[in-house]
């Protein structure tokens, strides 16, 4: 038995078996690819059923993860969501208008915005949590444990090597 992953190599193996051995990025890469629209359907999907946008979504965890009171500078949310400052700002409206989060402008200085999450984002993202964690488990359901805590190390390895730290 095989995936797609393996029947593409395959039929590189047969077209150009002079490069076959340079696929090895391959194994790896395209997997990581082809699991990352899995997951991303995963999330819209649930996000949706939660009347949100995945990047709505997105903005939710990272206010509710960091603790109270709940709000980050513009720019923080900015660096966390890796978007360009205009995609921040249109999602910040939009969730703003749906009353998830809202805008608080502090001190003398008015020009420095941070955004907090309301009482409804709160109770909004505790649900949407909750079946989100639900769905990643039963994507991974006919896993073995072991295996996917390895995975998830070999990848930490991967990203690590590729600069992306905390």
């Amino acid at each position: 038995m095989g995936d797609v992953v393996d029947a593409i190599v395959g039929q590189w193996a047969k077209e150009r078996p002079d490069v076959v051995e340079d696929f090895w990025p391959v194994e790896l890469l395209a997997r990581v690819q082809r699991l990352a629209r899995v997951v991303d359907k995963s999330v819209k999907t649930t996000a949706a059923a939660h009347g949100i946008e995945h990047g709505e979504f997105d903005v939710l965890t990272i206010l509710q993860r960091s603790g109270p009171p709940y709000m980050l500078p513009a720019g923080a949310l900015l660096k966390a969501s890796m978007v360009t400052s205009g995609a921040i700002t249109n999602r910040i409206d939009r969730m703003e208008a749906k009353g998830l989060v809202e805008r608080v402008r502090e001190g003398a200085d008015r020009r420095t915005v941070k955004i907090r999450l309301t009482e409804h984002g709160h109770e909004v993202i505790r649900v949407a949590l909750a079946d989100h964690l639900a769905a990643y488990a039963e994507l991974l359901a006919g896993v073995d444990r072991r295996l996917v805590e390895q995975t998830a190390e070999g990848l930490r390895q991967v990203l690590e090597s590729l600069g992306d730290t905390a």
